[in-house]
């Protein structure tokens, strides 16, 4: 029968557990001077090693070894019997299924037997913060002065569930997340152990999967063999983990300091046809903008688990993100990736979040390095806010004669009252976005999640939203609609106006003369269906 591979390549000693040095190397010595405590709190989030650490030390107090410093030596007979899961005096207790007092009480009256065969009888508590409040009280008096030859090892990945009178009488430790580099190096040396070959990249993308849990990793690693001997692609890693390539991470962040909605929405969508899994990318998303702030705020002497050209790149990137949007925009994600799944547009959060991330402040084409000119006809006249001649004293105005006026641009259209059609519209619709955005620099984006569903009345322009959302978020952004009807206006050279709804709440009306021909259709073919 296999064996899941975490569980297959557990450490068997101190020095193979990783990452946590500041813990295996103090137990080494406690253990050699003979001073190993009574009870010891293990702090620390899942697969980092709690659970491992503690049977070591169960391991190494129960040791046959004439040689503390060697404990354990995996060779005598205790060492063996722990290895194999027969050792009767490792009690491992799960603190989630036995949470009751009835339970500790238990434990409190058997604890007084003397060890079967070894020197102490060790008790671990894993998940220690799902005990009950009655049921800790049970323990504290026990786990201050318990007798001589037993130990307590309390594991939590909630430190701050635990009273502080049981941390008082224990010995704390805290585990940490393991890095990719780490968790890399363990990888490669568990593909050689089982004979697998794996792409570089592949191992980088599992690691990061991990996201700094060794155990994760390992099982993601588990997930992907097939077959003893097996090859392992980045391709392959990619769609049964359900991750983007960092090309689509990269071209989605440099979309967002763009500006550009529709080439992001384009990527995510790519992305998602290819196999990506959404929350997936949100985490992914969350990470890359996490090292450009790293990289924002320290600039060249922070250093990522990346290549010089990918950080070079990052690098020219962090410099053109704002501190405020890019902060607002980790958030956005952050929350799309912890979104439960089961939603019946799965891809929404992520979606959502690209787009309040530009609408928060993101960069637009704007503030880009490279402005593309404006056209003429894009300048909105705005006689309200216009400047006053500045006045100029009689000695200024002999010396330095005014300037010529210079060529206005392209005057529009007359302002008629005549009808405008849905065709006229929407074909405007682009140079309408451009006018808007030079007033609202982040209300295109918005517009672009909507469109002109129709004109009503006396040239009421209809314009539905696909999702409330962002009907909402119209609504509330002060001036959206004047800015949008004035740019019609200029652009079409009729007065208008305009009304936002939800996409699928709207039904478009039917004229008196389309009823009447649909009306005197349906007739006819009554009137066959008699005749017949």
């Amino acid at each position: 029968m296999s064996q899941a591979l975490y569980r297959k390549w557990r450490p068997a000693r101190f020095e193979e557990v990783v990452g946590q040095e500041h813990v295996t190397r103090t137990l080494q010595r406690s253990v050699a001077a003979d001073r190993v405590g009574h009870a010891y709190l293990f702090c620390g989030p899942r697969g980092t090693g709690k659970t491992t650490t503690a049977r070591l030390l169960a391991k190494a107090v129960n040791c046959l070894h004439e040689d503390p410093a060697k404990r354990p030596c995996n060779e005598c007979a205790t060492c063996q019997a722990i290895n194999e899961g027969r050792f009767l005096d490792l009690i491992e207790i799960d603190a989630a299924s036995n949470t009751g007092v009835d339970d500790i009480r238990d434990l409190r009256d058997k604890i007084n037997f003397a060890p079967n065969s070894g020197r102490y009888k060790v008790y671990i508590i894993d998940e220690v913060h799902m005990l009950s409040t009655a049921a800790f009280n049970a323990l504290l008096k026990t786990l201050e002065e318990p007798p001589p030859h037993a130990k307590f090892v309390l594991a939590t990945t909630e430190e701050h569930k635990v009273p502080l009178t049981i941390k008082s009488r224990c010995q704390q430790f805290n585990f940490r997340l393991l890095s990719v580099a780490e968790i890399v190096a363990r990888l490669q040396w568990l593909a050689e152990q089982e004979a697998l070959t794996i792409e570089p990249e592949a191992l980088t993308v599992i690691a990061r999967q991990g996201a700094g849990s060794l155990r994760d990793a390992e099982s993601l690693l588990d997930q992907l063999v097939v077959a003893p001997g097996d090859t392992i692609t980045l391709e392959r890693a990619q769609m049964v983990l359900g991750t983007a390539s960092d090309t689509a991470v990269a071209n989605l962040t440099e979309a967002w300091l763009d500006g550009d909605s529709a080439r992001g929405l384009a990527i995510i969508h790519e992305a998602l046809a290819a196999g990506t899994d959404a929350r997936q990318f949100c985490r992914q998303m969350v990470i890359y903008l996490r090292e450009l702030l790293l990289l924002q705020a320290g600039g060249a002497e922070v250093t990522l688990e990346r290549t010089a050209e990918q950080q070079a790149e990052m690098q020219a990137q962090a410099a053109r993100a704002p501190r405020k949007a890019l902060i607002e925009a980790i958030k956005r994600f952050n929350e799309a990736a912890l979104t439960q799944a089961g939603s019946w547009q799965p891809q929404l959060p992520l979606e959502l979040a690209f787009i309040e991330s530009l609408a928060d402040g993101g960069m637009g084409r704007g503030e880009t390095a490279v402005s593309r000119p404006t056209p003429a006809r894009q300048t909105i006249p705005d006689t309200q806010h216009a400047s006053k001649p500045a006045t100029h004293s009689p000695k200024t105005a002999e010396t330095t004669p005014s300037p010529p006026p210079k060529p206005t641009t392209t005057q529009p259209e007359p302002v008629t009252t005549r009808p405008i059609t849905l065709a006229e519209v929407t074909q405007a619709w682009p140079d309408m976005l451009a006018l808007v955005g030079q007033k609202i620099k982040n209300l295109p984006p918005l517009l672009n999640m909507g469109k002109p569903l129709n004109v009503e009345g006396t040239n009421t322009i209809i314009l539905g939203f696909d999702y409330p959302i962002f009907k909402d978020k119209f609504d509330k952004t002060q001036g959206a609609a004047d800015v949008i009807i004035d740019a019609y206006t200029h652009l079409l050279g009729a007065k208008c106006t305009l009304r936002a709804v939800i996409t699928d709440q709207y039904t478009i009306p039917i004229s008196p003369d389309e009823f009447r021909a649909f009306a005197d259709e349906v007739g006819g073919i009554v009137k066959e269906e008699d005749e017949e």
